[in-house]
């Protein structure tokens, strides 16, 4: 029984165990999951193919995943069921157990009734008998003894009977039960032992009364011998086991002893080879010391030699010593056996005294038999008295303690019963082991005798060696080595033995540990591979399991893709009807569940009344338990009120389990509504499952199909099989009946010797051979109809392959209709957040409802303990002295079982309970999953948002560098332009060789064309024209405006007659102007012209294109950007609801945990554990009284005996159903336990993974956040700086169009200049230069104007001439200076063109600089397509790869499938074989059967003819009776040898029959295998074929797919190529247009050198001719004059905007920015070095004031001693300090100091550490760190000193304006929202903002960049300080000052200081 129930303990644990495992692994599949999911979509992906992919995979990885888990979730739940079952069956088998365990009690008490009923007739005839065999009466001599003895036994009796009634205490439950049976057994063993000496007695008497008839005398010593011998039996018997415990101490003692012999030779090696190394050393300097020279040697060893020597003398002297004490231990081991004699004599003495004490304890007996007889007989009737009332007393404290224990839930361990039970044990143990003692030591002294006699033995062989040794080194040291190699030689040999012995003994100890070792290694490894065999099965199955699954869901997912491919289109339209039936579900599940929450108001409300009634039936049970306390008939009142006490809570039962199963329906429709969302969240999710399911598995869908198919040919084949198999069988059924009544029929008739039935077996064997020939027939039919279903099974092969390519043309459809699903899945997307928002409120709902079972619980508990208190207060009523009968036990009993049913209900109810709460944890995980879910979409859009905004941000930078480059080159151009505008405009002297300078430009650029056409050069041209045309109408204007002059200047006509010749010159050179121009025009270059027209109009296209795909662009940018703000929309509304469910979480798990439930949760699980424990215990001595039980029973079983039992059967029958009762519960309990137990540390983990899943998603959300807020800043501060770029490049515009004017206003200038030199200049001068300019060439040209000047004496002499003349001439000078003013104003509105002219160059520019950028991003787009097309060669080179690898296992398999296919064949021949060799078998059978049948048929022959010669004997007979007796006989004799022979031949024939038949059932049974084979052979030839079909057309699709692939893989090559090329032939073509574009940048800067040199020439020509003129003409002083001042305006203007232009040229490259710095720094350091020095004034001035207001102060602190006063000296105190000077602080802050109590030396030590610690730490903490984070620090400045040392005053009045403020949030404003006092100019702002933001003044900032008063935000300053806390009502506060945001605060500095 025990191990029966240990069995199923352990299988139970076991499974329980593995349930708990397999809950484990789940949650952590679960947490995994999680894990994994919140780690996804973290893979950026550029391309939306690549995402659709990536989603696939990733979907499919999470099937796999759901699969697993439904897998696992399928396992357990099987697991679950055969649990149930086991337990079922386990309480099954306990409760037939326990039934025949009752029966046998039953029998057994039976057994001991009879027994006891035995054992009083033989006590009867054992007084007879001695009555009878006493000759001699008892002396009263003897009586003293017998009373002894008898007082003894009584004593003995009444110590026995009190020690199960004293001493044992119980277990609480069990305390009358194990009581009783402990009771009994030692009273069964008592009796038993009784009995035995009884029947001995009795035998003894009986040998004595048959001997005392023969002899009276010798009977005495019969029996004294007799005992004798049994006491001399039990003697050696005690020896014996003696002698083995002695042998055990032996063994130990011999390990001990070995252990110091080997420490003993380990020491005696070492000086040994000590010794050995000093001889060695000795002969080597004894050798080494040859001749004379040894002496000194000699004498100086000789010490040494005496020191070994008297070292071994020491050694000896120290053997000695052991010697002696070895033998004073001897001595005392020979004391001690002398002692042992002496005892053993003394023992001796004794047996022999108690022998004759013997013969006198044999006369008491029958007297004491005779006493004892009645003192058992009473203390019998005692016993039965005290058990009675002790049952009772144990029933009452079992009760009371089962109540107290469910009460408090804390029992008393067992552990002290245990206890006293072990020490009643060992104190047995020693009373027994006292007698051994004595012995033992004896035997342990001898063995030491015998281990010190070896041990002197050895030591004196050491020592003999040892002094052998010494004696020959005293001696003689040539004998030495003699010596040494006899001690070496028997130390060796000494060695040996003890090494033999010591490694016998270790190899011994050894071996048994390796033995040992060795076994528990095999059965651990044997328990291993039993486990993991087991595992693995289970594995296996599990496998198997699955798989199966998988091929079922594999097909239902083949059908369910074909269903829902045909119905994709309506799915559309089903799935929005769906939407609004689950809204109108919702709708109705919400009204249901408003409904079920009124039903529950009412079932509270009924509830309610119950209990209320309840109420009232308690206090009518307390009235009628007050009353009925006197009489019998309250005991039945009382069983009647507890059954209406039990039917009311059954009631209450059945209302909480409606009240809980309206709660689960609630639940249940909660989880319906959950359920529809997720269906349509599914819906959803399935178009793209079976989108991805139909891409990735459409090869799947082949091989499925064509597996399908096999298998369907398969199933068919093996279908027709066993239906021939069956077919065979019923036949063959049908056929061995036949056979069977045929062979009995046979048998009847032979026997009954009929001839007719070899006819009937012949006929049956042709009926089976035609039945054989039938089967044959039907078989071939078979494979006729296999063959038919072969060619069916191809046509549906060929249907499925059209099917297929029908599935390829709805995927095409699918794929369209997955673009309107994606716009559907943004909807469904708020539809989801809608239903989210709708799960929050039920889960509030669900929250509160989880509220209102608490607190009802809480209400069921107090309920509880109030019947607990009701029941106790019965109990202790009852209790109550009453009459000990009947009734009141019965009372007790109904007490108790109505206890147990409360019990059981309170039990149910927790149970309810604890399902409620896991319900809640599953809606828990549920929700959280859900949130999980949300977040993994909130990460995938946020990773998308971090995508888009990356690409954003490159698009700007892109930009960004474009807008670089464009300023660059715009700095390029303004540069030529600046350079160009110099050289348009020189003077009007030179204007002949301007022009033909532009031919020469003109004809070079031809030239250059002619090599080189390109897009520049051609607009170059264009522009060239164009200015051209311009110059000429230019000239035209001022040839007009001239002639007008002219015509109304009358009075000059020589200067008119000059100007027409000047205008015929104009003219001229217009003409040639224009004649050049019709060359450019015209002539060869007309078609160079066309072609660029053409290509211009490409380019025009190119850039239409180019601006439409910029365009697209911005639209997408707009598109990213409106999705980036919608996204963060989303994160901020994902956030706010993460934070409320953090929140909820938070409250949610601080509801759980009220008042510190976590503690009372701990407490109930020790008290859970404590209860486990003490179960624990009471089932260990459950099964120990089950043993007990057992072995009385047996032990009883054949005994006999007399006198009663103590307990009733009845009774025992009882506490036997009490205790299966209380297993049951027990186990129950148990159970419970390791369930609640699972429960508890799945909670546990579950909680801590969730815990740790939530801190993982806080720092998720808040790593988003700041992730998202970065964005967010590096968003705006791209845009910050994209608008500033975009104002630069405006500011440089302008700057341009500065440069310009000037350049304009410079030439403008130049030319009045030029043209009043040309007016002044004399008309040689200028006829000359015509002529010489229109002839020579361009070196002629450079020497005309100094062969004009080397004829000056001549013009000076006709200018001396015309002097009269001029200064007439000099007044018109002046009037046609106004003209020329006039004349300018003209030729500023022709520059104002110019300047139009330019910004259309400038807009050419632009256009060719945004087309340059399209080719380049053209380019780009062309590099990524050609990454991308790379990226999928390289893809597509994975996927051949792979598909190789495919190729090759699928080859591997096909040769494995034809080696099983070989295989096959050849069993397939063996078998074969067989079946021939069966055949031959069969025919030689069928020839020996005709040969048989041919014998019998003979044996008939035979027979009729012996019948005719019986006949014929017999008429002989007839004939010849008379006188022919002996022929009679003969033929008699004859007759019967016959009829032997025809028996024989009849057996002989039964047997062949027999052999035939055996013979026919072997053939049928290798027919059978033949067909089995040949279908077996079948099967493997088409799965073969079947196999090849597959592989060929794998291998034709795979060749296939290679050839796509190769020929994918050309064309892409070939695209690559292309674009290769294009990219070669754009990129050259852009270095040729660069190259072209430096060549022309290098030409033009030669021009321009050669220009600046001409200029250069012309004014050092203009200078000489000046002073030459001044030198030569002093008569035109006047004129000179003007000339000076006009010189000297011209070198002024003319040098200062050359300077100027480069200054701002070189300065706007290098300077610009670092001077900018320097300013606005200087400005700044300026502002705070005045703002310093004028507050260090004030603050001189104000802290002489402090200091006599410190004086003053001080005296009213004196007088004062109440709290203001401290209060107002500590503030003038503060104030002071800040007031006065640094070098006098430390004496205000020692003042302070003593103010406050602090010693002078502390002070001073903290002024000493003067730190960040110290004194001036802390304040400059307090003032200096409070905006450390929000206010950058400023520079040092070499005249305020140090930081903040230098304006502490200042920081002090801060702070008090900052915290005068009210306390608003930091408003971080950006840094050009903050404007400094002295704000440099508006230009430089952003620059110096943007670039030191650093630099900016705490000081200067305005209010908004304040420092906020929160306590927390303040990372700077000690926490503790009171300064750093926020303004409480007693500091005093300012007001605060309205500052406007321009101003600064140093005004407001400024105006406190004032105050």
């Amino acid at each position: 029984m025990s191990s029966w129930l240990g069995g199923i303990g352990s299988g139970l644990g076991q499974s329980l165990g593995q349930v708990g495992g397999s809950l484990s692994s789940f949650t952590g599949q679960i947490s995994n999951f999680t894990k994994d999911m919140l780690l996804e979509g973290v893979e950026e992906v550029g391309d939306a193919a690549t995402e659709l992919h990536v989603s696939n995979t990733k979907l499919a990885d999470i099937e796999g995943a759901f699969a697993s888990q439904k897998s696992e979730y399928d396992r357990l739940r099987r697991l679950h069921a055969e649990l149930e079952e086991k337990l079922e069956a386990s309480e099954i088998q306990i409760k037939g157990q326990s039934a025949d365990y009752r029966t046998l009690l039953q029998q057994k008490d039976v057994e001991l009734s009879h027994l006891k009923a035995r054992q009083s007739g033989l006590q009867e005839e054992v007084q007879n008998l001695q009555h009878s065999a006493q000759s001699a009466s008892v002396g009263p001599a003897m009586l003293p003894v017998t009373t002894s003895s008898s007082t003894t036994t009584s004593s003995s009796v009444s110590s026995y009977m009190s020690r199960p009634l004293d001493s044992h205490q119980g277990f609480h439950g069990d305390e009358m039960d194990l009581s009783d049976v402990i009771w009994s057994q030692q009273e069964i063993n008592r009796l038993s032992t009784e009995v035995m000496r009884l029947e001995a007695e009795v035998a003894h008497w009986r040998r004595m009364s048959q001997a005392s008839t023969a002899a009276a005398a010798g009977n005495g010593d019969q029996e004294e011998v007799l005992k004798l011998q049994r006491t001399i039996k039990e003697l050696r018997e005690e020896m014996s086991r003696e002698v083995d415990e002695h042998q055990h101490e032996l063994a130990a003692l011999q390990d001990a002893q070995r252990q110091k012999m080997a420490d003993i030779t380990r020491r005696h090696r070492e000086d040994l080879a000590e010794y050995e190394e000093r001889i060695e050393e000795l002969e080597e300097q004894i050798h080494g010391g040859g001749g004379p020279a040894t002496s000194p040697s000699d004498a100086s060893k000789l010490p040494e030699l005496q020191k070994t020597i008297s070292s071994l003398q020491e050694a000896a002297d120290q053997r000695e010593n052991q010697l002696a004490e070895l033998s004073a231990s001897l001595e005392e081991a020979h004391t001690k056996q002398a002692s042992l004699q002496a005892e053993k004599d003394e023992a001796q003495e004794e047996n022999t005294g108690l022998l004759q004490n013997y013969t006198r304890l044999q006369a008491s007996v029958t007297e004491l038999q005779t006493r004892v007889q009645e003192q058992e007989g009473k203390s019998l009737q005692k016993a039965q008295l005290d058990h009675e009332i002790q049952v009772l007393k144990t029933n009452l404290a079992e009760a009371e303690k089962e109540i107290a224990d469910l009460k408090s839930m804390t029992g008393v361990s067992e552990e002290v019963e245990h206890a006293d039970i072990l020490e009643l044990n060992t104190i047995i143990g020693t009373l027994r082991q006292e007698k051994e003692i004595l012995e033992q030591e004896k035997l342990t002294l001898q063995d030491r005798l015998e281990i010190s006699e070896e041990q002197t033995v050895s030591n004196n062989e050491a020592e003999s060696g040892a002094t052998e040794s010494l004696e020959d080194l005293k001696a003689e040291l040539e004998r030495r080595e003699k010596a040494l190699s006899n001690t070496e030689e028997e130390r060796d040999t000494l060695m040996s033995e003890l090494e033999e012995l010591d490694r016998q003994n270790q190899e011994a100890t050894q071996h048994m540990i390796s033995v040992k070792e060795q076994l528990s290694g095999q059965l651990r490894e044997a328990e291993a591979e039993l486990t993991g065999l087991t595992t693995e099965l289970n594995t296996t199955k599990d496998q198997r399991r699955a798989l199966e699954q998988e091929l079922e869901n594999q097909k239902e997912k083949a059908s369910q893709s074909a269903f829902t491919l045909n119905d994709l289109h309506m799915s559309k339209q089903e799935l929005e009807q769906t939407v609004k039936e689950l809204k109108d579900k919702l709708g109705h599940a919400q009204e249901q569940s408003r409904e079920a929450r009124r039903e529950i108001t009412e079932l509270k409300r009924t509830s309610q009344e119950r209990e209320e009634q309840l109420s009232l039936a308690k206090a009518e049970l307390d009235h009628a338990g007050g009353r009925g306390t006197g009489a019998q008939g309250t005991g039945e009142k009382q069983a009647g009120k507890e059954r209406e006490l039990s039917e009311l809570k059954r009631q209450l039962d059945e209302m909480r389990s409606s009240q809980q199963k309206v709660l689960s329906e609630d639940y249940e429709l909660k989880m319906e509504i959950r359920r529809l969302e997720t269906q349509s969240e599914q819906a959803v999710g399935k178009t793209e499952e079976l989108t991805k399911q139909m891409k990735e598995s459409l090869g799947a869908l082949n091989r499925s199909v064509r597996e399908k198919d096999t298998r369907i040919e398969a199933l068919k084949l093996e279908k027709s099989q066993i239906e021939g198999e069956l077919e065979q069988a019923e036949r063959m059924l049908t056929e061995q009946g036949k056979q069977f009544q045929q062979t009995i029929e046979e048998l009847t008739r032979a026997r009954s010797m009929d001839a007719s039935a070899l006819q009937t077996e012949h006929e049956c064997a042709i009926k089976l051979n035609q039945e054989k020939d039938m089967e044959i027939s039907q078989l071939k039919r078979d494979v006729e109809q296999l063959a038919s279903d072969h060619r069916d099974t191809n046509e549906m092969l060929s249907i499925t392959v059209a099917g297929q390519k029908q599935l390829t043309d709805l995927l095409q459809e699918k794929d369209v209709f997955m673009d309107t699903l994606k716009q559907n899945a943004s909807d469904l997307q708020k539809e989801m957040e809608n239903s989210i928002l709708v799960v929050t409120k039920e889960a509030d709902a669900l929250k509160l409802a989880l509220e209102e079972k608490d607190k009802q619980l809480g209400g069921m508990k107090e309920k509880n303990s109030h019947l607990k208190e009701e029941i106790d207060r019965f109990r202790d009523q009852q209790s109550r002295p009453q009459t000990l009968s009947e009734p009141r036990t019965l009372d007790i009993i109904t007490e108790l079982e109505t206890e147990i049913t409360q019990l059981k209900s309170s039990r149910n109810s927790l149970e309810e309970e604890v399902q409620i709460l896991r319900r809640t944890m599953e809606e828990l995980q549920a929700s959280l999953l859900l949130s999980q879910q949300s977040l993994q979409g909130q990460q995938t859009e946020l990773e998308q948002a971090h995508a888009r905004h990356q690409q954003t941000t490159l698009n700007y930078d892109r930009l960004i560098h474009a807008r670089d480059e464009e300023i660059s080159c715009l700095h390029q151009t303004v540069d030529q332009l600046s350079e160009g505008r110099v050289r348009d405009s020189p003077p009007v002297q030179g204007e002949v060789i301007l022009q033909e300078e532009k031919t020469q430009t003109l004809n070079q650029e031809n030239g250059n064309e002619k090599h080189d056409l390109s897009k520049v050069e051609i607009e170059r041209l264009v522009r060239g024209i164009k200015e051209k045309e311009t110059e000429i109408s230019l000239l035209n204007e001022k040839n007009l405006s001239l002639t007008r002059q002219l015509d109304q200047l009358v009075v000059y006509r020589d200067e008119v007659s000059k100007l027409s010749q000047l205008i015929l010159q104009k003219d001229l050179e217009i003409q040639a102007l224009h004649a050049r121009l019709s060359m450019v025009g015209g002539g060869g270059h007309s078609q160079d012209v066309m072609f660029l027209q053409q290509q211009l109009q490409a380019y025009a296209v190119e850039r239409e294109q180019v601006l439409a795909v910029l365009n697209e662009k911005t639209r997408e940018n707009s598109q990213l950007r409106s999705d980036y703000h919608r996204l963060m929309d989303i994160m901020a509304g994902k956030e706010a609801a993460l934070s409320k469910l953090q929140q909820e979480n938070q409250r949610l798990f601080n509801m759980s945990d009220p008042s510190g439930s976590q503690e009372m949760f701990k407490e109930t699980i020790q008290n859970l554990s404590r209860i486990i424990r003490e179960k624990d215990i009471e089932i260990d001595a459950l099964t120990q009284k089950c043993q007990t039980l057992v072995t009385v029973l047996q032990s009883s079983a054949g005994e006999f005996g007399s006198g009663s039992g103590g307990v009733s059967s009845n009774q025992f029958e009882e506490l036997l159903q009490e205790r299966d009762t209380l297993k049951q519960q027990v186990k129950k309990m148990e159970e419970w336990k390791q369930q609640v137990i699972t429960t508890v540390k799945n909670m546990q983990h579950e909680s801590a993974q969730l815990q740790e899943e939530l801190i993982k998603l806080q720092g998720q959300v808040c790593a988003d956040s700041d992730s998202s807020s970065k964005l967010s800043v590096d968003y705006a501060g791209l845009i910050q700086s994209y608008e500033q770029k975009e104002r630069r490049l405006g500011s440089l515009s302008q700057e341009l169009a500065q440069v310009q004017q000037t350049i304009t206003q410079l030439s403008t200038t130049k030319d009045v200049l030029l043209g009043k030199l040309d007016i002044v200049a004399p008309e040689v001068v200028a006829a000359q230069a015509s002529g010489a300019s229109l002839t020579a060439d361009a070196p002629s040209r450079q020497a005309s104007p100094t062969a004009n000047y080397e004829k000056p004496t001549e013009e000076i002499i006709q200018l001396r001439i015309q002097l009269a003349e001029k200064e007439n001439i000099i007044v018109t000078l002046q009037e046609n200076n106004r003209r020329l003013s006039n004349s300018a104003s003209a030729t500023e509105s022709e520059q104002r063109s110019q300047v139009e002219e330019v910004r259309l160059v400038r807009e050419r520019l632009e256009a060719l600089q945004g087309s340059v950028r399209e080719k380049d991003l053209l380019i780009k787009t062309k590099g990524d397509q050609l990454s991308h097309v790379r990226e999928s060669l390289r893809n597509r080179e994975n996927d051949n790869e792979v598909l190789k690898q495919a190729v090759t296992n699928l080859k591997e398999r096909a040769l494995i499938l034809e080696m099983d296919g070989r295989k096959l064949k050849e069993e397939n021949e063996l078998v074969a074989s067989r079946s021939r060799e069966k055949e031959s078998e069969f025919r030689a059978l069928q020839e020996t059967n005709m040969q048989v049948s041919l014998l019998l048929r003979e044996k008939e022959f035979e027979l009729s003819a012996v019948s005719e010669k019986s006949a014929t004997v017999e008429r002989m007979l007839k004939d010849k009776e008379q006188g022919k007796s002996g022929e009679l006989n003969q033929l008699l004799n004859e007759l019967k040898s016959m009829q032997e022979k025809a028996l024989a031949f009849q057996q002989e024939r039964d047997q062949v029959m027999m052999a035939l038949k055996q013979k026919q059932m072997e053939t049928t049974a290798v027919q059978t295998e033949l067909q089995h084979m040949r279908d077996k052979e079948q099967r493997l030839n088409l799965e073969l074929e079947r196999l090849r079909n597959h592989l060929l057309e794998i291998e034709d699709s795979y060749t296939r797919e290679a050839l796509a692939a190769e020929d994918r893989e050309t064309e892409l090559r070939r695209r690559v190529a292309l674009l290769d090329d294009k990219l070669a032939t754009s990129s050259s073509a852009v270095e040729n247009a660069s190259q072209q574009a430096s060549m022309q940048v290098e030409s033009l800067q030669e021009q321009l050198t050669r220009v600046v040199k001409q200029r250069d020439e012309a004014l050092i020509s203009l200078r000489t001719s000046q002073e030459q003129v001044n030198q030569y003409a002093v008569s035109l002083s006047n004129l000179q004059m003007v000339l000076e001042q006009f010189q000297q305006e011209e070198k002024a203007m003319y040098s200062a905007e050359l300077d100027r232009l480069k200054k701002e040229k070189d300065e706007w490259k290098r300077k610009a920015l670092r001077l900018e710095d320097q300013a606005s720094s200087l400005q700044v350091n300026l502002d705070e070095a005045n703002s310093a020095l004028e507050s260090a004034s004030r603050l001189t001035d104000q802290l002489d004031l402090n200091e006599e207001q410190i004086d003053e102060l001080k005296k009213q602190g004196e007088q004062r001693q109440t709290k203001t006063p401290y209060k107002v000296l500590m503030r003038n105190l503060f104030l002071g300090y800040f007031h006065t000077p640094k070098t006098k602080r430390a004496d205000v802050l020692r003042l302070m100091g003593s103010v406050l109590g602090l010693s002078r030396e502390d002070v001073d030590k903290m002024l000493g550490e003067d730190g960040p610690h110290g004194v001036t730490g802390w304040m400059s903490n307090w003032l200096g760190g409070r905006g450390a984070q929000s206010v950058p620090n400023t520079p040092q400045k070499p005249t305020s000193g140090q930081g903040f040392n230098s304006s502490f005053s200042e920081m002090f009045v801060k702070f008090l304006e900052i915290e005068s403020t009210p306390s608003l949030p930091a408003a971080r404003l950006p840094a050009h929202d903050i404007k400094a006092l002295s704000a440099p100019p508006q230009r430089r702002t952003a620059a110096a903002l943007g670039k030191r933001p650093g630099e900016f003044n705490p000081f200067l900032a305005s209010r908004s960049a304040a420092v906020p008063l929160l306590a927390g935000s303040s990372s700077g300053g000690s926490g503790g300080h009171l300064l750093m806390k926020p303004i409480s009502d007693a500091l005093p506060t300012f007001t605060p000052v309205p500052v406007s945001a321009e101003d600064s605060g140093g005004a407001v500095l400024k105006d406190l200081l004032k105050q």
